[in-house]
């Protein structure tokens, strides 16, 4: 979709737009800025929640986002995709928690837990996980780093249902304002929806029914254990393309067998209260982040992986290499194609049209790029989704949405550039953009410092003094 500057509006028009609140059937948001879920390796080991995990998430809230979707949350250690990373896992977790959303309700802004599990997409996934292969719908490996994986059984589906139940009890009983289910980009419940890594043939695999039927479950038991009236959404892949980056994979699922899946989400009005729309089966994706490949950054970082999957080392081999990294950075541009910020947009308007023909009180949320004022009212007026999620522009510019108010988005030198440094840093580093140019400085040195003064921001104020 070629989301053009609308010159029918002033910018006054397109702030009225994003800062009108917006209703859920449980809870309201002060605007239609969400932030995404930006995840960084701030916490203790064990998965209970850090002291710079507080300032992360404060520092949104008091940028002005009316809600954020919190860091990837896994239920259970098996479900990491990289240590350091604060889980609900355990009742012990909630006081935590109580904290990051009592630190977002100081800035009227609502906290929606993100409750996951990596399935079979386990980057580092730690030391209690090293002898595991990744709990999966298949026994087939992730192809993009050939990380192992097992068919879930009965007995192991029933628990993890239980664990994202248990882990929305808890995100209740800490106050927090939702959940949000990560249903897209590869991870477990991508890796049951899809049909092109689903290859069971029991009565979780075959058509969208069954496919659905895991996920269906997991929303079921939530609103067992955390109530009908507790917000409760999902973040789900548009469309697939699983074969962009591998054409010899199985296409995935289309549109229409997403738009399916909704439909049986919905549950007859006892189901999801909102769709969060996003596309790519596996992460990275060539749509997911949408924006550039660094492949310097990539070397630089990726040699921690190498013990991880089967394929690390030949992508090593092909990243570190001149002319296989040029090759592999052109054709990663060429699928990803030209449009950058609201590249899900015609999948969520697609969304918004099937829900609301049997729903009209679900809302969609769609995520892509944005940072723009009339790019972001022109797919909320345009009917192609309620609000817009974001994440890169947000760690490049956390008051966005304060800019947004006044402008059409930050001045050029400040605008996220897409280059995806922060998120290859994140295999190693702490998250924060590295993108050298948006620093002040006369050389190298002088920007290089105030960059990382800028990461490092995130553990200030400290725990102890």
């Amino acid at each position: 979709m070629v989301m053009s500057p609308d010159d029918e509006f002033l910018h006054d028009d397109n702030a009225k737009v994003i800062f009108e609140p917006l209703a859920f059937r449980g809870v309201t948001a002060k605007n239609r800025i969400f932030r995404s879920n930006l995840s960084g390796m701030f916490d203790d080991y064990n998965g209970h929640g850090g002291n710079a995990r507080v300032n992360w998430e404060t520092r949104f809230a008091r940028g002005g986002c009316g809600g954020i979707i919190s860091s990837y949350t896994p239920v259970s250690v098996r479900g990491r995709i990289l240590t350091r990373y604060a889980m609900i896992d355990d009742d012990d977790k909630i006081p935590f928690w109580r904290v990051i959303g009592d630190r977002a309700h100081d800035h009227d802004c609502r906290f929606f837990m993100q409750l996951s599990h990596s399935g079979r997409q386990q980057d580092l996934g730690g030391v209690e996980n090293a002898y595991n292969k990744g709990l999966s719908s298949t026994n087939r490996s992730d192809y993009f780093h050939g990380l192992l994986a097992q068919a879930m059984t009965q007995p192991e589906i029933a628990e993890v249902v239980d664990q994202f139940a248990q882990g929305a009890r808890r995100a209740r009983e800490a106050g927090l304002d939702g959940v949000e289910l990560h249903g897209a980009n590869g991870y477990l419940i991508t890796q049951f929806l899809s049909s092109g890594i689903n290859d069971r043939t029991d009565g979780y695999g075959g058509g969208v029914e069954n496919r659905a039927r895991f996920v269906l479950e997991i929303v079921r038991a939530i609103r067992r254990e955390a109530g009908q009236d507790f917000h409760l959404q999902i973040k789900i892949n548009g469309v697939d393309h699983n074969d962009w980056l591998y054409p010899w994979q199985a296409k995935g699922n289309t549109l229409d067998e997403t738009l399916a899946i909704c439909r049986i989400l919905l549950d007859e009005g006892k189901g999801v209260d909102a769709f969060h729309i996003s596309s790519g089966s596996t992460f990275p994706h060539p749509r997911n982040p949408p924006g550039d490949l660094p492949m310097r950054d990539l070397v630089r970082w990726y040699d921690g992986m190498l013990s991880q999957g089967t394929r690390t080392h030949l992508n090593y081999a092909i990243f570190s290499n001149p002319v296989g990294a040029w090759a592999f950075r052109r054709y990663w541009k060429w699928r990803r194609g030209k449009v950058i910020e609201g590249i899900n947009a015609e999948y969520a308007r697609a969304v918004t049209e099937a829900v609301r023909a049997i729903d009209p009180s679900v809302k969609v949320l769609c995520t892509g790029g944005f940072q723009h004022g009339d790019k972001i009212a022109q797919a909320i007026r345009s009917g192609a989704c309620d609000a817009v999620s974001i994440g890169r522009p947000l760690i490049a510019n956390p008051d966005l949405p304060q800019i947004l108010r006044h402008a059409n988005g930050p001045t050029a030198v400040k605008e996220c550039t897409y280059c995806n440094k922060c998120l290859i840093n994140d295999l190693e580093n702490p998250l924060g953009c590295y993108e050298l140019g948006r620093y002040e400085g006369a050389t190298f040195e002088e920007q290089y410092k105030a960059m990382i003064d800028e990461v490092m921001s995130v553990f200030e104020p400290p725990t102890f003094t």
